[in-house]
């Protein structure tokens, strides 16, 4: 086994390394979620926890971490006779982002289940995670059904296996540990407030912080043990210092007065539900136990906010995660009565690195005062210039508006999302084949009408079902997959009107909302002058589309063939990364195409292209004023697709009904 990097020996992110020993201290805080760039130490600070973890103490010989004092009275290796029992290291198991979900939750020998009546189960990574750390790399790119799973099990403290009317429960309590790189994609709601607390983190911009960055991570690469065993003092104190934190942790006092700077603090914040408000308690209590405190002060509930609180009070994915920290400082004041800055460490203390410093600071705290970049404000409505105009400053996006749905006709077999139709794991069961490879969902029905013939020649004498693998059939079934919604947005001089461009990009904002709800990838293509740029390569990520699409600039001609032809060979190039994945092109133009020789017959020429392959489109017309030239109707036509007006895309419009995309023969 690989010698791990020590905990103490990463160089700064202290925010990070703060929030993973307060879990250490208090498993009930719930967990960390760490956001960053890539590069960060992210994986590594949290495949080191495990090493500053006190040993568990287990029943021997259950698969199920059961405790010896109270073991779990359903646990499948049950009962357990008193007495026999030892202890391990706590353990960390990471959860691939490409697990199947027999791999989670285990996985249910059904024939024997259906032909001897017994439960032969194989423990999954929720059942070895049980008393433990789980940790899941890349955890917004998990599929949503192993989502749905840890959701269960997060809430519950235990998994379920059903297969058929045979179910399996065992107890699975662990430390939810994730990692991402926003950049990718954000999570789900309902997971992101399972995390306790988020951190932010970031590469230090110090030079000599960095050169210390490279120097050990050589020292580590050229000799593991060696470097481990130079860190072995620092790494011994730590675990002392949580195992002392943790004996400290049920004599500490959380006062009236830290509640109630607790409720308004969430109260202020408008965050949803109570959970925030327990969070904040338990991290404030740890916050407390780690310095060494029987009570807890200001300075707790204040680091407990800025751990608890940042990713609660999202509303939608393009709102910036953090808080407003003049206003936190006010609202504990106010409810307090003391100052949430006193009350600092002894520099002299060792901090979570083994280092001086203790706690970080408050203000270094992830999140800062939660403003976003200044966006620029929307000018004065007017008439659109000539086609030739000049770049035209970015204007800011019109409020987003709930969007009826766009969905790709037909059946597919991509991701599983919340789109279009497919086959996929999950969902309302249509019919059943024969299984390939591992039985995961049995059809019982097929299976018994398969096996029934063959019971005479199999011997069958007593009322029990003779079932060979032969028989066993897997159902087929029908649910949502997520779709590459591939966004070409005109950006010329005839769409630079301000009030028009605004609505416009209001529009594509309102899109990008609903394919994040649906789980989709996004791309962005733009044009305008002489050319066409993809401003957003395919990606999971709606938070960067969205930045994209708020600073992007209009002016100059319609280069209407350049944007489709660009959109054209982004997808193919898609198909090779994600062959399954299918494609829904978003065209938001109002139809004009100007700008070098024969630029109408150019433009229609690329949109057979899509025509010719089958590609799912629809064309927002953006054409406004009383005299209409139907000129996006006519690319649709060219395209394959459907054209909606403005007005139309709205889900509570009565102008029109968006159905779902029409693909038609070339």
């Amino acid at each position: 086994m690989s010698t791990p990097f020590p905990f103490t020996a990463v160089v700064g992110q202290d925010d990070l390394r703060l929030a993973l020993l307060l879990n250490a201290v208090s498993p009930a805080v719930g967990g960390v979620l760490v956001r960053g760039e890539k590069g960060t130490a992210k994986s590594t600070a949290v495949r080191a926890l495990s090493a500053l973890l006190p040993e568990v103490d287990v029943v021997s010989g259950c698969r199920f971490s059961c405790a010896p004092g109270s073991p779990d009275p359903a646990c499948p290796d049950g009962p357990h006779a008193p007495g026999a029992s030892g202890s391990r290291p706590a353990r960390m198991v990471e959860l691939p982002v490409g697990a199947s979900e027999d791999r989670l939750v285990g996985a249910l020998d059904i024939e024997r289940a259906l032909s001897e009546g017994v439960k032969a189960f194989e423990p999954g990574l929720l059942a070895d995670a049980h008393r433990g750390i789980l940790y899941v790399d890349e955890v917004n790119l998990l599929h949503d059904h192993l989502v749905d799973l840890l959701l269960d099990a997060a809430a519950m403290g235990a998994s379920y296996v059903e297969r058929e009317g045979v179910s399996v429960r065992h107890a699975s309590r662990f430390l939810l540990v994730g990692t991402m790189n926003p950049e990718e994609g954000e999570l789900r709601p309902q997971l992101l407030d399972r995390f306790g607390l988020t951190v932010e983190v970031a590469a230090s911009r110090e030079p000599d912080q960095r050169v210390e960055v490279v120097r050990r991570r050589l020292a580590y690469d050229d000799d593991p043990a060696g470097f481990a065993a130079r860190w072995a003092g620092e790494e011994a104190a730590v675990r002392q210092r949580v195992v002392a934190a943790r004996a400290l942790l049920p004599s500490v006092r959380l006062g009236d007065g830290a509640l109630r700077q607790i409720a308004a603090t969430c109260a202020a914040f408008e965050v949803d539900g109570m959970r925030a408000d327990i969070v904040m308690a338990r991290t404030a209590t740890a916050l407390a136990a780690w310095a060494g405190r029987s009570d807890v002060l200001a300075e707790d509930v204040r680091q407990a906010a800025l751990l608890a609180l940042p990713h609660r009070r999202r509303r939608n994915p393009f709102d910036a995660p953090g808080l407003d920290e003049d206003k936190l400082d006010e609202t504990l004041e106010e409810f307090g009565g003391q100052d949430p800055g006193d009350g600092d460490d002894d520099p002299d203390d060792p901090g979570p690195g083994g280092g001086p410093g203790g706690q970080p600071e408050p203000g270094d705290a992830p999140g800062g005062d939660g403003d976003t970049a200044a966006r620029p404000e929307a000018g004065e409505g007017g008439e659109p210039r000539p086609s030739g105009a000049g770049e035209q400053s970015p204007v800011r996006a019109a409020e987003p508006f709930r969007a009826k749905v766009l969905s790709v006709p037909g059946l597919g077999e991509g991701a599983a999302g919340r789109r279009s139709r497919a086959r996929t794991e999950h969902g309302r069961t249509t019919g059943a084949r024969r299984p390939r490879g591992a039985l995961t969902k049995l059809h019982l029905a097929a299976t018994v009408r398969a096996a029934a013939p063959h019971q005479r020649a199999r011997g069958r004498s007593g009322p029990g079902l003779v079932v060979r693998r032969d028989d066993l059939r897997q159902a087929t079934r029908e649910g949502r997959e997520g779709n590459l919604v591939l966004f070409v947005v005109d950006a010329s001089g005839s769409m630079a009107a301000r009030q028009r461009m605004g609505a416009v990009k209001g529009a594509v904002l309102s899109l990008l909302l609903d394919a994040y709800q649906r789980r989709d990838k996004v791309g962005l293509v733009t044009f305008r002058g002489s050319a066409a740029e993809v401003a957003l390569p395919p990606t999971s990520s709606v938070d960067a589309a969205a930045a994209r699409l708020e600073s992007l600039p209009t002016g100059g001609r319609t280069p209407l063939a350049a944007g489709l032809l660009r959109a054209h060979e982004v997808l193919r190039v898609e198909r090779l990364r994600d062959p399954a994945r299918r494609a829904l092109v978003v065209v938001v133009t109002d139809g004009r195409a100007t700008g070098g020789p024969e630029p109408v017959a150019l433009a229609s020429r690329a949109a057979r292209l899509f025509a010719a392959e089958q590609v799912a489109s629809v064309v927002v017309d953006c054409e406004s004023g009383p005299v209409r030239l139907g000129l996006a109707g006519r690319l649709a036509d060219e395209l394959g697709g459907t054209a909606v007006t403005l007005d139309e895309l709205r889900a509570d419009s009565i102008a029109g009904l968006v159905k779902d995309v029409q693909r038609r023969a070339a």
